[in-house]
């Protein structure tokens, strides 16, 4: 017998979150079994030869072992809490995660042993193979995070929507109107902190040098997870809420058909984001409620966000006044 939705979901979530939380555990047992053997000034960072050249103490490992774990257990927590339960789309989120903690945890781990025994951290290297190592135990963790989420009780999969019902909203003669609405993503929000939180303990770390890209990316994120969704007199516009650009504008002129309907982001689009696809295309945050405008090339480009029956039935009244002048 199939679970409800809800204990579904929850199940998922855990399952995401699960190699995060057992990698933390693993590498903070060695610190603290290993803690002796290691120099006061541990390395942490290492060049394309193996070399070390960047350096932080004891308590700032842990504080970044648990800063990364825990940013990385938050974003992945959000994607299963927002997915879709496609079978497919699924196990690559879930499998995706393991691979994740399976090399990051490795990696840590790999640099403990490293700095083992040695006087300072400027002595040690940590060989190359280790990489391939890491990426060896990312795909094994990954297959072994796919093959877990068979055991999972998911709800059988419902086929994906149809079209849409086109609607029109009834408009006196030369009366105007517009819609405008924002449609936040808990996924990008999620995935913003998580680099945030990631920048935050580089720069405690390391300083601001190393910190700036995370932290900007995150800013960037931050400043994109909010999308303004309009439709008025020059068609269907996306932009985010804070920022000019990149904008998405489908002008009136463009305009076959508009409907609301459901989509799948992962089994539909593939994912989150700006996604393009065999004919469509779209901004998509979320699994859920979306407007959907099929261009006059017969191209899809669909936008998550609530209330989009009225948006979809004023894009198609406005698009048929501006056919016929």
């Amino acid at each position: 017998m199939k679970v409800s939705i809800n204990r579904a979901r929850h199940r998922l979530v855990a399952v995401a979150v699960l190699p995060f939380l057992l990698a933390l555990a693993v590498d903070l047992l060695l610190f603290a079994a290993l803690r002796d053997r290691l120099p006061t000034r541990l390395a942490t960072h290492f060049s394309g030869g193996g070399t070390a050249d960047g350096y932080a103490d004891r308590g700032a490992y842990v504080v970044v072992n648990i800063g990364l774990a825990g940013g990385l257990a938050a974003v992945w927590a959000v994607l299963a809490a927002t997915a879709d339960f496609a079978l497919r789309g699924a196990r690559r989120l879930i499998g995706a995660g393991y691979a994740t903690a399976g090399l990051t945890g490795y990696l840590m781990a790999a640099a403990l042993y490293a700095n083992l025994d040695a006087a300072d951290g400027s002595e040690v290297r940590l060989p190359l193979w280790q990489l391939a190592a890491g990426l060896a135990v990312a795909a094994l963790a990954g297959a072994v995070g796919a093959r877990l989420l068979r055991l999972l009780d998911l709800p059988e999969v419902v086929p994906p929507p149809g079209p849409g019902a086109v609607e029109r909203l009834d408009l006196a003669e030369g009366e105007v109107a517009g819609w405008a609405r924002r449609a936040p993503s808990r996924t990008l929000c999620a995935v913003g902190v998580a680099l945030l939180v990631v920048g935050g303990a580089l720069t405690y770390v390391y300083g601001w040098g190393r910190a700036a890209a995370p932290l900007a990316c995150g800013l960037l994120i931050l400043a994109c997870s909010c999308p303004y969704v309009t439709v008025d007199r020059h068609g269907l516009t996306t932009r985010p809420t804070v920022l000019p650009w990149p904008r998405v504008r489908i002008p009136l002129a463009d305009v076959d058909r508009a409907v609301s309907r459901e989509v799948k982001a992962l089994s539909e689009y593939g994912g989150w984001g700006y996604r393009v696809r065999p004919g469509r295309s779209g901004l998509i945050l979320r699994s859920g409620e979306a407007i959907v405008v099929r261009r006059a090339g017969g191209r899809e480009f669909a936008v998550t966000v609530a209330d989009s029956a009225t948006a979809a039935a004023l894009l198609n009244t406005l698009a048929e006044r501006a056919a016929v002048r």
